[in-house]
């Protein structure tokens, strides 16, 4: 199966799980949140534009990548056609392999229509949440990585942002 071109998300996760890991923002406030909607893909989510802030030559109506201030945390946000007609368990094992080989999983519930993958790997943490919308045809996603050593930080942002999230029904808010 080819997924190559349509992991936007996984891809950006590599990139992300690569990088050195950095000092997040002290003791970052959770406040001036922004809304990011997708009119298309029916997605939204909300995330503290105190501590992310928008890669300019990394967003479109299909994915967003935010980067922490400093540099250190990720947050990526995006949603795809599912052309190969790839079933939920199929996506779950082709992430773990590809993007979390070797990691240590924390937390990794499966649900009927959506998955989370949680863990560590090297020094840093990640968090992501895959759902598949529209009878499996649409997989919409967000994930959250960001440093070991700041998780006393991050671990509430990933609760806060978690409770905005919402899927969506893909285009204008329904199936088509």
């Amino acid at each position: 199966m080819a997924y190559d071109r349509k992991i936007v998300v996984g891809s950006a996760l590599a990139i992300g799980l690569a990088a050195a890991a950095a000092t997040a923002a002290g003791a970052a406030k959770l406040d001036q949140w922004t809304v990011i909607a997708s009119e298309s893909r029916g997605f939204t989510i909300a995330y503290p534009a105190s501590v992310f802030v928008p890669r300019a030559d990394a967003h479109s109506d299909d994915g967003h990548v935010l980067v922490s201030r400093d540099g250190g945390a990720r947050l990526v946000v995006g949603a795809f056609d599912n052309e190969d007609a790839t079933t939920l368990g199929e996506y779950r094992e082709q992430l773990l392999s590809e993007n979390y080989s070797g990691a240590d999983l924390d937390y990794a519930p499966v649900k009927r229509r959506y998955f989370v993958i949680s863990g560590t790997r090297g020094d840093m943490h990640f968090y992501e949440r895959v759902s598949f919308t529209c009878g499996g045809r649409l997989i919409n996603s967000w994930a959250l990585l960001y440093p070991v050593s700041e998780r006393h930080i991050y671990d509430r942002i990933v609760e806060a942002v978690a409770r905005t999230y919402s899927p969506g029904a893909g285009r204008t808010g329904h199936c088509d």
